[in-house]
């Protein structure tokens, strides 16, 4: 039996950071999860044209504010900030509290995986050939920066009859290494044929910052108060 492991998950704390950041009681815990859920569901199915791979929720007592990370921030902020105003209206409706939205632009959508699986899973829709489309993603990738890619493409390709697996991997994608920074997007693409999932993981290199990060998290497990640069002693 495989044993899996969510990329992202393994890492929180080291390389990755949480999606949503807040902390509530029992009593709110459920009612702010399913509105994460809801500003999520209707941003991904309003602004699937902007190509937004990642949407983070801050959470205060009074106030909520989203982190949309985005390829084409124009696309949502619109003329004079018309769009912009219009989603902060939606979302201040689905949570009844005051909405920041900010915006963040995505530098490399080259090797952004979410963003990678999602443009496979539209080539797919379009009745695009599976093995030149997952291709295509891989090089342009690569010559992005990226240090190896994974392309997992399964379901019934190309309206078979029976379902199938397509599988690319260029360069090296670490599977243990918790200061390799991997990146893991997940997409489906709706045919005639029925559903197929599409999976990418992209790494970008390592995280040196989690060597300190790892020393002293274990010094403050066996009790030991890790040592303070000097320059952090003077102030």
């Amino acid at each position: 039996m495989g044993h899996k492991v969510h990329p992202t998950g393994m890492r929180l704390g080291l390389v990755e950071t949480w999606r949503s950041r807040w902390y509530a009681d029992k009593k709110l815990y459920g009612k702010y999860l399913v509105e994460d859920e809801k500003i999520r569901v209707f941003v991904k199915k309003n602004y699937t044209f902007a190509g937004i791979p990642k949407i983070e929720i801050e959470r205060t007592r009074d106030d909520v504010k989203v982190i949309l990370n985005t390829a084409r921030p124009g696309v949502i902020i619109g003329r004079k900030g018309s769009e912009v105003d219009r989603l902060r209206t939606e979302l201040e409706s689905i949570t009844g509290r005051q909405v920041a939205v900010d915006i963040r632009d995505v530098t490399k959508p080259e090797i952004s995986a979410q963003l990678i699986a999602e443009g496979i899973g539209e080539q797919l829709i379009k009745r695009g050939a599976v093995r030149r489309s997952i291709k295509r993603a891989g090089e342009s990738a690569m010559q992005a920066g990226a240090l190896g890619i994974k392309v997992i493409v399964s379901g019934r390709i190309g309206g078979a009859e029976m379902s199938r697996r397509e599988r690319m991997v260029l360069g090296s994608i670490p599977l243990h290494t918790l200061q390799a920074k991997v990146d893991y997007g997940l997409a489906e693409a709706t045919t005639k044929a029925g559903q197929i999932g599409i999976k990418v993981w992209v790494y970008t290199g390592l995280e040196r910052n989690t060597e300190r990060k790892i020393s002293n998290a274990s010094d403050a497990q066996k009790g030991e108060v890790p040592e303070v640069p000097a320059r952090q002693a003077q102030g």
